[in-house]
C-alpha cells in the first residue's frame, strides 16, 4: 500500500498557488499560439462545414443546370 504524505494546510495552499500560476502561464501561451493560427483554423472550419453540408455537390448541380438551360 502506498504511504500517504502528511502535509500541513499551508504546504497544500502553497502547492495549489504554484499549480494555479503554472496553469495560468500555460493557458496564456496556448492562447497566443491559437491566435496566431486563427485565420488558418477558421478557413479550415469553413471548408469542412461547406463540404459536410453538401455544398460541393449542390454547387456543381447548380452550375450544370444553368449550363443546360442556355
Amino acid at each position: 500500500m502506498a504511504r500517504v504524505e502528511e502535509r500541513t494546510l499551508e504546504q497544500v495552499r502553497r502547492e495549489i498557488d504554484v499549480e494555479r500560476e503554472q496553469l495560468a502561464s500555460a493557458v496564456g501561451s496556448l492562447r497566443g499560439e491559437l491566435r496566431s493560427r486563427l485565420p488558418l483554423t477558421a478557413a479550415a472550419a469553413l471548408g469542412a462545414g461547406f463540404v459536410s453540408a453538401g455544398g460541393i455537390g449542390a454547387t456543381i448541380r447548380l452550375l450544370f443546370r444553368r449550363g443546360r438551360r442556355r
